[in-house]
């Protein structure tokens, strides 16, 4: 169960993420944060990175195996990045018009599945 959770956590930790990371661009593209100052905004996205770590922290430390958890520290961060571009494609292509999927990201998804497998091989 302890993977279950771990991965849970990362996607949790991953859309608190991307919105702290891109969601100010959203934000500012619909004209509601339009005016801030960049300190503003950089204020605003480490309030939502606060709960990607809040997170991130406790999946890393559930999955580990050192930890007792089933993932090795390089698979715990394969996953998280395969979890990362899953999540920000859908929030890049669902939120930004004009941000459409071609065959080259379809091909380094493809990769990225694959270094999932890899990484997964003894």
């Amino acid at each position: 169960m302890q993977g279950i959770y771990s991965i849970l956590l990362l996607i949790v930790s991953n859309v608190f993420m991307t919105f702290a990371w891109y969601g100010h661009l959203k934000l500012q593209e619909d004209k509601v944060i339009s005016n801030w100052p960049l300190y503003g905004v950089v204020l605003f996205s480490w309030s939502i990175a606060l709960a990607e770590y809040m997170c991130q922290v406790p999946a890393n430390r559930l999955g580990f195996v050192g930890n007792g958890g089933p993932f090795t520290l390089m698979q715990l961060k394969v996953i998280q990045e395969v979890i990362t571009l899953v999540i920000f494609t859908a929030f890049s292509t669902m939120l930004f018009n004009g941000e459409t999927l071609h065959w080259n990201h379809l091909a380094a998804g493809a990769c990225l599945v694959m270094a999932v497998y890899f990484v997964f091989m003894k």
